[in-house]
């Protein structure tokens, strides 16, 4: 056993020498509400990261690269090159390798789940999957890779994939899918567009999930009626499932995810099309038998990432949300009433980035990923 360890330490040691070289991190200060951010670069030359999950041990964390990588980055910024066995991904649009999740039991099983866009489809459509492997020890490879759900049926051109994939606090594996841009198949139930599935982590569906057995419905949905979904987060407070979203021009939303109910799209929404005219489908900002937003915003931020923040290293976070955004290039903190939001701070904005991605550190930090084509991943504090 400890001549394992030491050769899967020599490996890991080998393949991070011969990765990028280290980056010499720099620290910014920029101002906050609650005081002295202190913003520190870890990484950058990463090729518009989507996603990042900590590994445990201090190993560092996986980042995805939306054109089909995935990479280990370690705390001081080392690079690893592109790990083996990850998928072909539909790298087009807004489409490519997106979401990382561990296992809930990552130390027994060592299980890493991808979400991607899938090609494939009638007319060269894609849509979303999700597939799970083993990592290696030495952090090189992902093992007997096998996708456990696709997105039935492929519809995209390179938009509204979704793709945030939550474990939550009885295992079950809950997956976040856009519409597609096919904004009808929302309301579908049929179909996959526009929805949140849940399914155990090998692929099967729950027998207790609200439409199994109903005629023409798929079985695996959870909740319906939404648009892009690209940030999601389990509520540590409350074990309940939290998901932000995209709206059209204007509307983005939060909303808390509850089992078998219709979150609105195309039918409601505070957003008009792209043209400038209304969306064909809305009957306003509000439509019967659907469920509202839990916060809503009337100008898009262009929501991407979702964390909550329970850690014990800055106390003036605690119980605090934060939220990418894309449109807007800062990183939104939402303060909190039980789950009505009361106030909200826009920060990071001197970064002018694009901000994809938001996650806790296991040391108690804020980290998150630029979407650039240099992109990069910072840590975040307060003084």
């Amino acid at each position: 056993m400890l001549r394992s360890s030491l050769l899967s330490t020599f490996f890991a040691s080998t393949l991070l020498a011969a990765s990028a070289p280290v980056l010499a991190a720099t620290t910014q200060d920029m101002q906050s509400e609650q005081g002295t951010l202190e913003v520190t670069l870890i990484a950058s030359g990463l090729v518009h990261p989507w996603a990042l999950a900590f590994l445990p041990d201090r190993q560092g964390m996986l980042v995805t690269e939306r054109p089909g990588n995935l990479r280990v980055v370690t705390a001081d910024g080392k690079l690893s090159a592109p790990l083996n066995g990850v998928p072909k991904v539909w790298a087009k649009g807004q489409g490519g390798l997106l979401d990382v999740a561990l296992s809930p039991d990552f130390r027994q099983d060592r299980m890493i789940y991808l979400s991607y866009a899938e090609g494939g489809g009638q007319g060269g459509k894609a849509g979303t999957a999700v597939g799970r492997a083993r990592l290696s020890e030495d952090l090189t490879t992902l093992k007997d890779f096998r996708v456990i759900f696709r997105q039935e049926p492929k519809l995209s051109v390179g938009n509204h994939f979704g793709s945030r994939l939550v474990f939550d606090r009885d295992g079950f594996l809950f997956i976040t899918l856009g519409e597609n841009n096919d904004r009808p198949t929302a309301q579908d139930l049929d179909k996959l567009q526009g929805k949140v599935v849940r399914i155990y982590p090998d692929g099967q569906v729950p027998g207790d999930n609200p439409f199994v057995g109903q005629a023409d419905v798929r079985p695996e949905i959870w909740a319906y009626g939404v648009r892009n979904p690209q940030g999601a987060a389990l509520n540590p407070w409350t074990g309940t499932l939290w998901e932000n979203e995209h709206g059209p021009l204007g509307g983005d939303e939060v909303n808390i995810i509850e089992r078998g109910k219709n979150y609105g799209w195309p039918l409601a929404t505070h957003g008009i099309d792209y043209s400038g005219q209304p969306i064909p489908e809305a009957k306003g900002k509000t439509a019967e038998g659907t469920r509202g937003p839990n916060h809503v915003w009337e100008k898009s931020p262009g929501l991407s990432g979702l964390a909550f923040y329970d850690g014990d290293r800055f106390k003036d976070w605690q119980h605090n949300a934060f939220i990418g955004a894309l449109v807007t290039r800062e990183l939104i903190r939402l303060q909190f009433d039980g789950d009505k939001v009361i106030h909200e701070e826009r920060l990071l904005g001197e970064l002018d980035k694009r901000i994809r991605d938001v996650r806790q550190g296991p040391d108690g930090y804020l980290y998150v990923l630029t979407d650039e084509e240099d992109g990069a991943l910072y840590k975040i504090g307060l003084k």
